[in-house]
């Protein structure tokens, strides 16, 4: 079997606008959350190039701040796309070695992927042309309403369930139907496709509305295959995501360590 040959495709183009500042630059032990999602890769021989796509919009100021430690491990910068997700992508392809043999494409703002799964999904993809981790969704699933409704702040029902609480108004959306939990998964990355795979699916037509790069290759018609994923591998959207995502690497905010352990 020949040896594989994997250009990594790193998104962080995005504007991080669920977490409320710039995500990719906190804290994790000294380093930079983008640094730590990157190194994950420098630990593996089969990657032979990471490409990080960066906000087209401030390009230069990127640069200035992650280019030299991106440098040092090796990673290009490129310019990423201004909406979606998959714009990054495409554009981060041109920068792909011809002689790459897989492209592993993985969100910026996960660092916690253990090596342990980077090898599952490594050997993977030796046998199948797109492989994906993913994690069994435990909880109870609802489809919601998409209008929101507010309960009047004279409503019994409110004023019954929520005290004085209730007179400020209780908004919500309705449930529409409980979603079957059987064989469903969360859909995690790195996601691995060999080479071509991945560039015939990102030059088939329409590519609006893509969440995940599996979902292209899907509208080919060529099979994706799941393999077990792991809990560490959140990605941060929230505060909260991030302090979770220290706890599970062991690293404390910088606040609570020595000046010179501070980036």
């Amino acid at each position: 079997m020949s040896q594989m040959r994997v250009a990594v495709i790193i998104p962080a183009a995005g504007l991080s606008s669920r977490f409320g500042s710039d995500k990719l630059g906190q804290d994790l032990g000294g380093r930079p959350l983008l640094l730590r999602t990157v190194e994950a890769f420098t630990k593996r021989e089969e990657v032979v190039r990471i490409i990080v796509a960066a906000p087209p919009e401030s390009l230069e100021e990127f640069r200035s701040r992650y280019g030299a430690q991106l440098g040092f491990h090796g990673a290009v910068i490129v310019a990423g796309g201004r909406k979606e997700r998959w714009e990054s992508v495409k554009n981060a392809l041109e920068a792909v070695p011809t002689d790459a043999t897989h492209v592993a494409v993985h969100d910026a703002a996960r660092p916690g992927v253990s090596q342990e799964l980077l090898a599952r999904l490594f050997d993977a993809a030796q046998v199948a042309a797109a492989v994906i981790p993913g994690e069994p969704i435990h909880a109870t699933i609802k489809r919601v309403t998409d209008e929101t409704f507010t309960a009047a702040p004279d409503d019994a029902v409110a004023d019954a369930i929520l005290g004085e609480a209730g007179r400020e108004g209780v908004s919500g959306r309705r449930v529409v139907e409980t979603v079957p939990r059987a064989r469903l998964v969360a859909a995690q990355t790195p996601q691995v496709f060999e080479a071509s795979l991945l560039r015939r699916a990102y030059s088939a037509g329409d590519l609006t509305g893509a969440t995940d790069d599996a979902m292209l290759v899907e509208r080919l018609g060529e099979r994706v295959l799941v393999v077990d994923g792991e809990a560490r591998n959140i990605k941060v959207t929230s505060a909260s995501d991030l302090a979770l995502v220290r706890a599970i690497m062991g690293f404390r905010v910088a606040e609570e360590r020595p000046a010179h352990k501070r980036f």
